[in-house]
């Protein structure tokens, strides 16, 4: 005896369908319910450009002995969330001393073609 029937099979795909599309349903909103991590405590451009010269300079050599007692830590005894936290703080100190416009690393990049075409120009012309 066959028990899906055209009919029967007709509801069962139906509730089928429905079961999947509310199990879809249920882990798609499950993101959307997730809770929100802090927002950074990177200060805003507007508080920034409100600062004076030497505030940003005190703030920058604040940040640096912050950055170098990091260094000097012993890592390996701390937790996960430990370290996860000291990354997500120099994180946020690297995003500010940016935003103030102090960059670690200044200079000009000429990628390896131009290279070579600057030397190729200079081997032409002398």
């Amino acid at each position: 005896m066959n028990l899906l029937t055209s009919s029967n099979y007709r509801g069962f795909a139906l509730r089928i369908g429905l079961f999947f599309s509310t199990f879809l349903l249920a882990f798609t909103l499950q993101g959307v319910c997730a809770p929100v991590a802090n927002p950074s405590p990177v200060p805003s451009k507007e508080a920034i450009s409100n600062m004076t010269e030497e505030q940003k300079e005190a703030r920058i050599e604040a940040m640096k002995e912050r950055v170098n007692e990091i260094r000097a830590m012993d890592k390996s005894t701390l937790t996960r969330a430990e370290r996860k936290a000291l990354r997500t703080e120099l994180k946020d100190m690297n995003k500010e001393a940016r935003a103030m416009g102090h960059h670690a690393v200044t200079g000009v990049y000429i990628s390896v073609g131009a290279l070579i075409i600057i030397i190729l120009l200079l081997i032409i012309i002398l």
